[in-house]
């Protein structure tokens, strides 16, 4: 069995020190990890940070690398020297991709290109614009054909290579409990998912001039809400269709229409005006007029994009889809001020989620998370709708066929606990991202076969697709100047070989 193996993290921002950082310091206590040593850009790498579990603090140290464009598809040479650097001084046997996602892809190339195993935060990639320009939405489809082929080529070098994606929902036990739902009816029956309504709500309530003076979300580069939590869906989405696929009715094409409302649409659904009615102080710390946020904000990304699918087979509908991504949603937010000058966690933002899966006439599931915010003072259940850690999967099954199912069956928090190894999975993001991170490790450590990871890069393809064309969608109605355009039409297989002229999507018939 391998010893624990040292690991490198490339961006420690807000994201991966809630995340990342957690769930390594408990395959640390666990020996699946060894030193930890981040990298970032020198701002971020002037002190230490401090992670760990409790009763084990610790410090990493943080390496400086230099910024650089995000049209760099290669890391520039001062970049690549600091990371060689560390591997070698560090004996570094994994790295994790954890950097705003414009930046994912050369940082990626560079540790395949060295041989080292990766844990890539989703997206995979995105490109500033990718809302407003065609050629940046279509580039997303193009870098996971670029990723998978130096993959591939990584592999043939060291079939120990591994790229790990991570998608925690794969993780989850709720979502992976829909999943074997699904297969069993599909089983039974030969009938695939027929439709899925999915809607997720970040729960974040963003004032007027935080739009432009806070950079969290990356509206100001051209994308938003579909490139960042967006992405679960469509990863999920399609992996839950995936386990419904029968022989004869496998999914190879999708047509894609996505409306979003931007930043410059949620002014004028809450005006400067309103904020400076509800919120005492606003319009004294506010420098800016409504004309001053149009201009300002003109071309940013989406806040909210609501996705319709259509996944066929042959030319035959198998299942409709759909997808709503909103970023302004139910808050609790009624503070003037940011929690530690950021929007990532804290300043009211709750998370609510609800999809709804139909089987033909033999399974509906309908999984809920409907959370609060709440302190333990206020004795509300966290198990319970409106706790925190709410959760509940309604199972819906036609009785009357004789199989022995039965019409329906509800499953909590309790019931959807699940054994992860030598512990549990709580039915949580933060428990599914650990056991992401720990499955990962325990790979490399020969304990787990490649065979049973979860969320390899090659099994990536369509996620990427469904975000690139939510993204050209979108693209091409800006580029209209809001006026209907035609839907994205793109092929849909889960491992078609990628051409490698032209852009991918262009090459494949991307619209009709």
């Amino acid at each position: 069995m391998s010893a624990a193996v040292n690991v490198l993290v490339v961006g420690v921002g807000p994201h991966t020190r809630l995340n990342h950082l957690p769930a390594l310091a408990v395959a640390q206590d666990a020996g699946l990890a060894g030193t930890v040593t981040g990298a970032d850009l020198p701002d971020a790498a002037a002190a230490a940070v401090e992670y760990g579990t409790p009763g084990r603090p610790r410090r990493m140290l943080v390496v400086p690398v230099e910024p650089f464009p995000v049209s760099c598809r290669a890391l520039p040479r001062g970049v690549r020297r600091v990371l060689e650097g560390v591997v070698e001084r560090e004996r570094i046997g994994a790295v994790v991709v954890a950097t705003e996602p414009s930046v994912h892809l050369p940082y990626a190339l560079w540790a395949m290109e060295r041989g080292l195993p990766v844990l890539l935060d989703k997206p995979l990639t995105v490109h500033p614009g990718a809302s407003t320009d065609p050629v940046a939405a279509q580039a997303i489809a193009d870098d996971f054909d670029t990723l998978l082929d130096a993959y591939r080529a990584a592999r043939r070098r060291d079939p120990r290579v591994v790229v790990s994606v991570m998608s925690q929902r794969r993780w989850h036990p709720a979502f992976r409990r829909v999943r074997e739902l699904i297969a069993e009816v599909a089983e039974a029956t030969n009938c695939p998912v027929t439709s899925v309504q999915s809607s997720h709500g970040d729960g974040q309530w963003r004032l007027p001039d935080e739009l432009v003076d806070l950079g969290y979300h990356s509206f100001d580069r051209g994308y938003g809400k579909a490139a960042h939590s967006g992405y679960h869906h469509f990863d999920t989405v399609p992996w839950w269709l995936s386990a419904g696929e029968r022989p004869g009715k496998e999914i190879d094409e999708i047509e894609v229409h996505a409306a979003c409302a931007r930043p410059a649409d949620f002014l004028a659904q809450l005006t400067v005006a309103d904020h400076a009615r509800l919120l005492p102080g606003f319009a004294d710390r506010n420098p800016y007029t409504e004309q001053d946020l149009d201009r300002l904000t003109a071309g940013f990304g989406e806040v909210d994009v609501f996705l319709n699918v259509t996944y066929r087979s042959r030319g035959r509908v198998m299942a409709l889809g759909s997808h709503n991504l909103a970023h302004t949603t139910f808050s609790q937010r009624g503070n003037l001020h940011t929690v530690a000058g950021g929007l990532y966690k804290g300043n009211g933002r709750i998370g609510q989620e609800v999809h709804l899966i139909q089987q033909g006439p033999f399974q509906a599931l309908h999984l809920h998370v409907l959370q609060t915010l709440h302190s333990d003072e206020d004795r509300i259940d966290r198990h319970a709708a409106g706790g925190a850690d709410h959760i509940e999967l309604h199972v819906f099954r036609n009785d009357r066929l004789g199989l022995g199912w039965e019409r329906h069956r509800a499953l909590d928090f309790t019931d959807l606990v699940e054994d992860c190894g030598d512990g549990t999975v709580l039915p949580t993001q933060r428990s599914a991202r650990t056991c992401a991170v720990n499955e990962f490790l325990a790979h490399l450590a020969g304990r787990i076969p490649r065979a049973e990871l979860a969320s390899d890069l090659a099994d990536h393809r369509r996620p990427a697709r469904l975000m690139a064309g939510a993204y050209l969608s979108m693209s091409r109605r800006w580029t209209a100047t809001g006026r209907p355009t035609a839907p994205i039409v793109l092929g849909f297989h889960p491992t078609a070989p990628a051409p490698r002229s032209g852009h991918a999507l262009a090459a494949l018939g991307a619209t009709r």
